[in-house]
């Protein structure tokens, strides 16, 4: 599968089979594709631990604590909870010499004594300053990002939930004090439709996005949105006709109750 049907076609699949386990060499993929992801200064702080429903402890994954559609955590056949270990800030130098070793840093003559006083120097002294929110989970979304293409790529649904709880969360699963959790991500095979629905409805592009300043609006080419539809990269604006008659059985089909927000 192309990686451009991949981005188009992937839809936040709330609705797994619970009963379908997921090979782990499938969520090994998706760990791997998040590993190589690329991260500031080397230093790959996204972390996660993988939680399989049919081998967790009881108390393990009671621990998965998620107050908005909660029943995705209790249906999922896997919750992968990422979080973020700040304390790969303090291994920075020695990634920063590994980019200059494989010869992605720097060039030319006298780029290690430059490295050694200049740039390590440099960024020991705001440490504590790069652990703090920001660049980090920027990116380790992207680390995230290409697990979640990964997983659709190998026909698994995935939905993301936030969570208020993350300190209780990090306690419960026993994470050193220097971790945050960044999000709980369900994975498994899609009780829904790929289509989930249709296209998703966003803000308008020329509210987003701006070209040169602030107020000039990007100029949107419908050229290339009628390329993207042909694509499949936009599909039909949601929701379907049959949409609401699907979400009705997948309620009955697995037990859902109440309005499926909590």
């Amino acid at each position: 599968m192309e990686l451009r049907q991949v981005i188009g076609n992937r839809r936040s699949i709330r609705f797994l089979l619970p009963y379908k386990p997921v090979e782990p060499e499938k969520i090994q993929r998706m760990l791997e594709a998040a590993r190589i992801a690329s991260h500031w200064g080397n230093v790959q702080s996204l972390r996660a631990v993988v939680v399989f429903k049919d081998s967790a402890s009881q108390e393990t994954r009671d621990a998965l604590l998620a107050p908005v559609a909660g029943f995705q955590i209790r249906l999922a056949p896997v919750v992968i909870v990422w979080y973020l270990e700040t304390a790969a800030v303090d291994e920075q130098s020695d990634r920063l010499r590994q980019l200059l070793k494989a010869g992605a840093l720097g060039f030319g003559e006298g780029k290690a004594e430059a490295l050694e006083q200049q740039i390590i120097p440099l960024f020991d002294s705001i440490r504590e300053q790069l652990k703090e929110p920001g660049l980090n989970e920027i990116d380790c979304g992207q680390g995230i990002a290409q697990a979640t293409l990964m997983a659709f790529e190998q026909g698994l649904g995935t939905c993301c939930l936030g969570t208020p709880h993350s300190e209780q969360i990090r306690e419960n699963l026993g994470l050193p004090e220097s971790c945050r959790v960044i999000l709980l991500q369900t994975v498994g095979y899609p009780a829904e439709s790929p289509e989930a629905g249709g296209q998703r409805p966003r803000q308008d592009f020329e509210k987003l996005f701006h070209m040169n300043r602030y107020g000039e609006a990007f100029p949107r080419s419908q050229e290339v949105v009628d390329e993207l539809e042909n694509d499949n990269m936009l599909q039909p604006q949601a929701p379907t006709e049959w949409r609401e008659a699907e979400l009705d059985y997948l309620k009955n089909a697995l037990g859902v109750k109440g309005h499926g927000l909590i």
